[in-house]
């Protein structure tokens, strides 16, 4: 499918009492109620739009969680002749800061209990966007599973791979990832204690002023003798609180996902021939209900960005 106008958004939240809220602004030139959303910047990631557009019609910082839905509707060319296809993408994003205040694109926003707020949309699209937001609970645990930015060939380095060091290649990976990252909030920073891992990740634990902790039972040679204990370990992360980071390599990422999609029945649509990707610098978001009583923390929302770098839209899962 050809896609002319790409754009994101989000359903903006925050917490009321013992439930939610969801932002509907208010659009005078539509004169419509929808959704925060507006176009891609050239040179921005999806993710980036939709936090910078959140805060431009709203007033809000969002930090982003599981990617909800993508909408595909047609809309007139601006030369008057035609149609064009645009597709937008929607995140889960919670309001962590900031205030509403008039601006050029809304005159108007109502915080609302999801009940209202449908109520209150103007377009179909809207409401379906909404309702797949609803589908599961806003309090998800986020963790940030990236892989390793590229480091060049194993076979052209004759020294401890251990110290192998990005390319130049992987450190313009590891610099887009130091700017999407923010996006979803991260908190904590882990890593395979392998340099290229650790590099990854560490412009974003600079800016968060954190260490990276180094975490063996997520590198390669720590996972495979049992792999329980390495699954275990993430689950034990996941419950700490925070959206923790954590960088990992090829040989684990896999695994280690298909083994929590599998117990938890979450279906992982990017899977080829049961093989789960995982590209040198690429990210899963993956979403967990927390731990309650007995039973801890259930992945129940995946998404996979093969690169950093501005791409099309993520694949959901």
């Amino acid at each position: 499918m050809s896609v002319d106008v790409r754009a994101a958004g989000a359903v903006l939240w925050r917490r009321a009492g013992d439930g939610f809220e969801v932002a509907v602004v208010h659009r005078p030139r539509y004169d419509d109620w929808s959704l925060p959303k507006g176009k891609v910047d050239p040179g921005e990631t999806l993710a980036a739009t939709a936090v910078r557009e959140v805060l431009e019609e709203t007033g809000y910082h969002a930090v982003l969680g599981r990617h909800v839905t993508q909408t595909t509707y047609d809309v007139p060319a601006r030369s008057g002749h035609g149609v064009l296809k645009k597709t937008v993408d929607y995140f889960s994003g919670e309001a962590v800061s900031g205030s509403f205040e008039v601006n050029d694109e809304v005159d108007e926003l109502r915080w609302l209990d999801p009940v209202a707020a449908e109520r209150l949309l103007t377009r179909d699209t809207d409401t379906r966007v909404l309702r797949e937001f609803c589908a599961l609970p806003v309090s998800l645990i986020t963790v940030l599973l990236v892989r390793h930015a590229k480091a060049g060939k194993r076979d052209d380095w004759t020294g401890d791979d251990d110290l192998r060091p990005l390319s130049d290649a992987g450190q313009r990976q590891a610099d887009a990832l130091r700017t999407l990252l923010p996006c979803f909030g991260p908190t904590r920073v882990f890593s395979a204690p392998r340099l290229r891992c650790v590099q990854t990740v560490r412009g974003v634990a600079e800016d968060l002023g954190v260490d990276v902790r180094h975490e063996n039972l997520l590198s390669e040679e720590g996972y495979w003798p049992d792999p329980v204990l390495g699954i275990a370990r993430l689950l034990a992360i996941a419950g700490d609180g925070g959206t923790p980071l954590i960088a990992s390599q090829g040989g684990v990422i896999p695994d280690l996902i298909s083994a929590l999609a599998d117990r938890d029945g979450t279906e992982l649509a990017a899977a080829r021939a049961g093989v789960v990707p995982s590209k040198k610098g690429s990210l899963w978001v993956l979403s967990f209900l927390p731990a309650s009583g007995d039973v801890g923390p259930r992945l129940t929302s995946a998404d996979y960005y093969p690169t950093p770098l501005p791409a099309p839209a993520p694949t959901r899962h």
